[in-house]
């Protein structure tokens, strides 16, 4: 049985507090990496913690795309779940490498609906 959906943990790792921290641009950001890997962007919600912290998703036609940050220690985590197979969430990634200034990163992705059972 073939997937549902596909969903890519990133981690990213000694990033520029200030890309961390900056809700604003961070959701920009978001949007644009979601859009490289061709994704089509319905909706986006972010949030600012005080007195650091972002996290937001964008919401896409295929799933979602979502970021948590942790400025203070150079760290984020960013979820991508798609439910087309075909998307490059790779651009996703280099995108993002780029943009939080990450000097050590690492994805990996994890098959969703492997156990659905169809039913005739």
């Amino acid at each position: 049985m073939a997937e549902l959906g596909l969903h890519i943990l990133m981690e990213f790792n000694d990033c520029s507090f200030d890309a961390l921290d900056n809700m604003e641009e961070l959701e920009v950001d978001m949007i644009a990496a979601a859009k490289a890997s061709k994704a089509t962007v319905i909706k986006s919600v972010f949030h600012k913690f005080s007195p650091q912290g972002v996290t937001g998703v964008v919401v896409v036609a295929e799933s979602h795309l979502a970021i948590h940050t942790w400025p203070e220690n150079g760290y984020a985590a960013v979820d991508f779940f798609t439910c087309n197979l075909k998307m490059d969430y790779l651009k996703t990634y280099d995108y993002l490498v780029e943009k939080l200034q990450s000097k050590n990163h690492s994805y990996q992705s994890v098959k969703r609906g492997l156990g659905i059972m169809q039913v005739s």
